[in-house]
């Protein structure tokens, strides 16, 4: 299977498929394209092809991503193992003895990985139409205002290309953008971001930061910028991966950053970090809450470029389960290995839809040793976006943690809270209204294992309540016979 190369190829397959329903009746991005969502979302519902928005005359897509298998076909597999399997393969570099077994072993995994990088070229479809400085205007999109107390409208499936004004090295990051007028956007940069560390730069350099703001273009470039990527992982070589091809790129009209060919549409533009922050906000979240009003930088428009026919893909946050809940399941099953390569002991982990992804991971692991399960705790808090997590389960090797009712039935029938529950404390997710403090709050830790004796556990650990094999496989043959099950 191949993965889309656009999101019209997407909504192509889509539809071919019988995945996505196309609306002729006219709607208002005001308030009521969420109110149609969000029902289709939560029930695990279609597609949506919106052809006739008010004030626009490009149809607008969404919840092209919101089931498990619709986020697989736009990362061209059945199924997200596939691509993690992949993974895995290029990191098992078990090192022989002598300096060039180890270079033979490592070339072919570092082809593989040179293979995907970006593939620059001259045209492309995203340049197709040039309009620059007045001419372009943010009032060409159907902008979606989601919620009654939202602060206006706001894009919120970009993909924001900034780079290092030092090295060159972009970044592609998922940050919403708040419309404040026909040239001007909100900028959300979270500070542990990578756009906002090239802010950081670019205002030590005393120097304006491009910006470029991709809409569309294959469904992976645009799954790859909400991903948590390590540092050294490019999103756009890491699009080029999961597509099994290099990502198209071309350069953009007013500054030299690689946007993907295949977008719908780039919105070109700067940040200037010498400029007055400006209030963007409130923004009905993903955490089911409205995220408070804060001051954050503002983005200047001064080029659009967009396909002849183009199509405008957004999404809905909210209450979960929503779109992005299948986005985030993608990362979860994709980065297994990565997590793993870390922490050998992980079997599995999984980040609920009622967790909104930062606030529950239930993991299991294969305990080895008194105090293990603290070991992974601390681990965990330490990897990346990780460190956002308030509430970290551990439980056995044996318990599903896809499971959320049987994870919780293991690990609470497990412990004694005073003695199996840790607190700590560190960085917060910009998200999170009951921190304590902006940016910075406490975490808990649950150990839902066995104790040992080690641990101090003297009594009798009592075994789980389980059939027999046979006795149960006949047992569902007859209820099958009767038509019960």
């Amino acid at each position: 299977m191949r993965a889309p190369a656009s999101i019209g190829e997407f909504v192509q397959e889509l539809s071919t498929r019988g995945w996505l329903t196309r609306v002729t009746d006219e709607v208002d991005p005001y308030l009521e394209i969420t109110a149609l969502s969000e029902p289709m979302m939560k029930a695990g519902g279609p597609a949506l092809l919106f052809e006739n928005v008010i004030g626009s005359s490009c149809p607008l897509a969404i919840n092209l991503f919101g089931s498990r298998q619709r986020m697989a076909l736009a990362l061209g597999v059945e199924d997200f193992n596939e691509i993690a399997e992949r993974l895995r393969g290029l990191m098992q570099m078990e090192m022989p003895e002598g300096l060039w077994a180890k270079i033979t072993m490592a070339l072919p995994k570092l082809k593989e990985l040179s293979a995907f990088a970006p593939k620059r070229v001259k045209d492309a479809p995203c340049q197709e139409v040039r309009l620059l400085d007045r001419s372009a205007s943010l009032d060409l999109l159907p902008i979606l205002t989601c919620w009654p107390l939202d602060a206006g409208p706001f894009i919120t499936l970009p993909q924001v290309i900034t780079a290092d004004p030092e090295t060159g090295k972009q970044n592609a990051g998922m940050y919403r953008l708040q419309r404040f007028d026909e040239f001007t956007t909100g900028m959300h940069w979270h500070r542990h971001k990578g756009g906002a560390a090239h802010y950081r730069k670019a205002k030590e350099l005393k120097q304006k930061l491009p910006v470029a703001v991709a809409l569309g273009g294959p469904p992976a470039a645009v799954y790859a910028a909400s991903a948590p990527l390590p540092p050294v992982m490019d999103e756009f070589m890491f699009s080029g991966f999961l597509m099994g091809s290099p990502l198209q790129t071309v350069k953009c009209v007013t500054s030299d950053l690689m946007v993907p060919a295949e977008a719908e549409m780039i919105l070109e533009g700067y940040v200037d970090p010498s400029e007055p922050w400006r209030r963007e906000g409130p923004f009905g979240d993903h955490t089911g809450f409205y995220s408070l009003a804060d001051d954050y930088p503002v983005f200047h428009l001064t080029a659009i470029t967009h396909r002849r026919k183009f199509i405008y893909p957004t999404t809905v946050v909210g209450r979960p389960p929503m779109e992005d809940f299948y986005l985030g399941l993608a990362t979860e099953r994709i980065f297994l290995p990565l997590l793993q390569m870390v922490l050998p002991e992980v079997v599995d982990y999984h980040m609920p839809a009622e967790g909104v992804f930062h606030n529950l991971v239930f993991v299991s692991i294969n305990k080895q040793y008194p105090g293990h399960a603290y070991k992974v705790m601390n681990a965990l808090w330490g990897q990346g976006q990780m460190m956002f997590a308030k509430v970290i389960v551990v439980v056995d090797q044996s318990v599903n943690v896809q499971n959320p009712q049987e994870a919780w039935w293991e690990a609470l029938n497990h412990i004694d809270p005073a003695r199996d529950i840790l607190f700590s404390k560190g960085p917060a997710d910009a998200l999170d209204h009951a921190a304590e403090l902006p940016w910075l709050h406490s975490k808990m830790g649950i150990d839902g294992t066995r104790k040992w004796p080690e641990e101090g556990f003297s009594r009798e650990w009592p075994d789980r309540i389980e059939m027999t094999k046979d006795i149960q496989d006949a047992a569902m043959a007859k209820l099958k016979k009767w038509g019960l099950v």
